[in-house]
């Protein structure tokens, strides 16, 4: 018989509340067996892995999976009247999308979501639970205890990664239930990107804590950007399981504005990393209090999540 552990409940602390709060997971029952249950972690590659996330992406594209929509809604206390209509004719708005990535790609409707303008202040580039330290070191442990992230583990490029060699780091994790584009920090443009291959293990705390190498391993995709306000920043893409695609919505070649969307995800939660140049900026005093607790800071899309130092 296969046995699996009790993992401790994912606390964070919404900025909003102003309290610390449980997640509700999405799929919480395959996410223990996969990395809490002996017989999961024998046969978990063949769900890590490109070929089973993108054909579960492409099920959530499948006119059924439509149904799956309102349910979702009610279990998880989704504000849909913050979001646009699918594109499914219907007076019911958690009726109105034609498949379950119609939904999960939403958009919130205008003026729902507002981006601190001053130049010192950094914009929140997605809404999602964050952790932060002032620089990568060997304190930058959590979430995955024992275990600090490098930037040229994160970046995979050895020459890049030493422009923020001990630089501040920002993780942004959204879970199935959050808004899924991800957003521009600041003015600037985009002077390097390029794609990293790799698995599709979740990045939910669970798993995490079971897999410690999950952030260097997925597939993942680099932006090296040039702001106007917080020098150049590494903006990394993390793939997830059930990830069908991270989809790239502005063009290159093109300046971007503070707020401006970048891209998004296709099905599955996922992950934005964020790396700074040494002593440019510092993640906001909340995050950095709360990282050293040991949980994550809800914010919304917009709000501030970095300072200048």
């Amino acid at each position: 018989m296969t046995t699996v552990s009790n993992p401790p409940e994912i606390k964070y602390f919404n900025r909003m509340t102003g309290k610390n709060e449980i997640e509700k997971v999405y799929g919480d029952s395959f996410i223990k067996f996969l990395y809490c249950s002996v017989a999961g972690k024998k046969i978990g590659s063949a769900f890590t892995n490109k070929f089973f996330s993108k054909a579960y992406g492409a099920f959530q594209d499948l006119p059924s999976s439509h149904r799956k929509v309102k349910p979702f809604i009610e279990k998880f206390n989704i504000p849909i009247q913050d979001y646009e209509p699918g594109s499914r004719p219907s007076l019911d708005s958690s009726d109105s999308y034609r498949s379950f990535n119609e939904f999960f790609i939403r958009k919130f409707k205008l003026g729902k979501r507002s981006f601190v303008s001053e130049s010192n202040r950094m914009a929140a580039f997605a809404e999602a639970r964050y952790v932060g330290f002032d620089s990568i070191d060997e304190k930058s442990v959590y979430p995955v205890k024992g275990q600090y992230l490098l930037a040229k583990d994160l970046i995979a490029n050895d020459q890049i990664a030493k422009i923020f060699e001990g630089g501040p780091l920002l993780i942004a994790r959204l879970c199935p239930v959050d808004y899924h584009r991800y957003h521009y920090p600041d003015n600037g443009k985009v002077i390097e990107h390029y794609p990293v291959a790799g698995a599709f293990d979740s990045v939910n705390p669970l798993a995490l804590k079971y897999k410690n190498q999950i952030f260097i391993q997925n597939e993942r995709h680099v932006s090296i950007l040039q702001t106007e306000n917080f020098g150049r920043l590494a903006y990394i893409e993390v793939g997830a399981i059930c990830v069908g695609k991270i989809v790239q919505t502005h063009r290159w070649n093109k300046p971007f504005m503070r707020g401006e969307e970048k891209g998004y995800f296709l099905f599955g939660g996922s992950t934005v990393i964020l790396i700074g140049e040494k002593g440019a900026w510092k993640p906001s005093g909340d995050i950095t209090m709360n990282t050293k607790n040991g949980i994550e800071t809800y914010l919304h899309l917009g709000q501030e999540v970095a300072v200048k130092a």
